[in-house]
Order: structure tokens, then sequence, then C-alpha cells
């Protein structure tokens, strides 16, 4: 068993990463970092860069936790592809980071989060930006 967290470079992103750390270390499990690109986009704003992503397995080697980066690539659904690396690891939680959006943009872009809340079959911790944890 092991614990799955969602990263991109953003604030909701950085938390969603601290979360998975510390719920790795509460657990003592292995921690699965996975930022993932449509395949063939020319350009994905959500693809971290290779640093960024060193260092986000640094932070977790650092906190004493065991950290794969995992990058899989996806051509129709990021949900389900997150959701099939989830099983594959056999992740016992998926932590993802969750941002403020307009009803709009909602109804435009669709909601990754919302679906891996609702498709999910193991349990989802979801966490916003600047929120304490204690």
């Amino acid at each position: 068993m092991s614990i799955i967290v969602g990263f991109v470079p953003t604030p909701a992103g950085e938390a969603a990463l601290a979360a998975g750390i510390a719920e790795a270390q509460l657990r003592q499990k292995d921690l699965y970092i996975v930022n993932s690109a449509r395949q063939g986009a020319p350009v994905d704003k959500s693809v971290a860069p290779e640093d960024v992503l060193a260092q986000a397995a640094k932070q977790a080697a650092d906190a004493g936790v065991t950290a794969t980066v995992i990058q899989p690539p996806y051509e129709h659904d990021l949900a389900d592809e997150f959701l099939d690396v989830a099983r594959e690891v056999d992740a016992s939680l998926i932590v993802i980071g969750l941002r403020h959006r307009t009803q709009v943009g909602k109804f435009i872009l669709g909601s990754h989060a919302q679906q891996i809340l609702m498709q999910a079959d193991r349990p989802v911790l979801a966490v916003k930006a600047g929120a304490a944890r204690s």
C-alpha cells in the first residue's frame, strides 16, 4: 500500500504534496508523486519541470519518506489515468489539491478533481492552498 499525490506546479499542487508527505509519514507508506501531461500537447502548464519534480522528491526524502515520481502521459482523460495509476501502485490514499474556480470555469473546463473525488474507489484527501495543517 502507498500514498499517491497529484502534483502540479501551483499553490494547490504544493499543498497536495505537503499533505501527501505528511500522510506518508503518519502511515509509514511510500509516496508516489504523479505529474501527467496530455500526450502530444506541445505545451502543458501543468507539467512540472524536472528540477521541480526533483525538489518534490527531495522534500519527501528530507521528511524520511520514500518517493517515486511518475509522469504518465494521458490521451483522453486525466482523471481516469490518475485513478489507473492509483490502482497500479495499490494506493491506500489519494491526495489532490483544489483551487477556487468560477461556475463558468467549471462548466467550460470540467474538473479533474471532481472526477477523481466521485470516481475513486479508495479514500481521497482534498486540500486547498494555504490551508493550515496541524
